[in-house]
């Protein structure tokens, strides 16, 4: 298994990608802004639906809290559009085909599924502060309530 080696303190890496709708975007376009930067292996899969769905359900209140929310998938533009019509999400996902992003994160990793070793996304979320100083890193993601995993970290429960 992959350690990711960024952490606490750590300038979060600069990144270039395209959003669900092709459009640039990039971590600079956020400065002065809080960003939580989620990575997850798949549009459309139990796990990764559940995390979205807990994160677009606290989103209104993450906003308040003065948040950006963005996702990060291997999955292309037209994945996305449809992953966010389906599950109504109201924020960017970057298509990072190529792994660009994941990479720079240190995201991208062997993981083990059946016995059975692959490279893929190693599920983490990153809470970036208005400076693009990580706050926080959540290695061991609850998808299921993962708003309230990043309520209780920034001691807002």
């Amino acid at each position: 298994m992959t350690t990711i080696s960024l952490k606490s303190g750590d300038k979060a890496p600069e990144f270039s990608s395209v959003d669900q709708n092709g459009n640039q975007i990039k971590l600079s376009d956020y400065k002065g802004k809080k960003v939580i930067l989620y990575f997850y292996p798949k549009d459309n899969t139990s796990g990764c639906t559940a995390e979205a769905c807990s994160l677009r359900d606290g989103y209104e209140q993450l906003a308040n809290l003065g948040f950006e929310v963005i996702g990060v998938s291997p999955d292309n533009e037209k994945s996305h559009q449809n992953f966010i019509k389906k599950f109504d999400l109201p924020f960017k996902l970057i298509a990072d085909t190529d792994q660009a992003v994941a990479n720079s994160y240190g995201v991208w990793g062997e993981k083990k599924m059946y016995g059975r070793s692959y490279m893929g996304i190693l599920r983490t979320t990153f809470l970036i502060d208005e400076k693009g100083i990580i706050n926080h890193v959540i290695s061991k993601v609850n998808t299921g309530d993962h708003l309230n995993q990043i309520l209780e970290l920034i001691g807002k429960p």
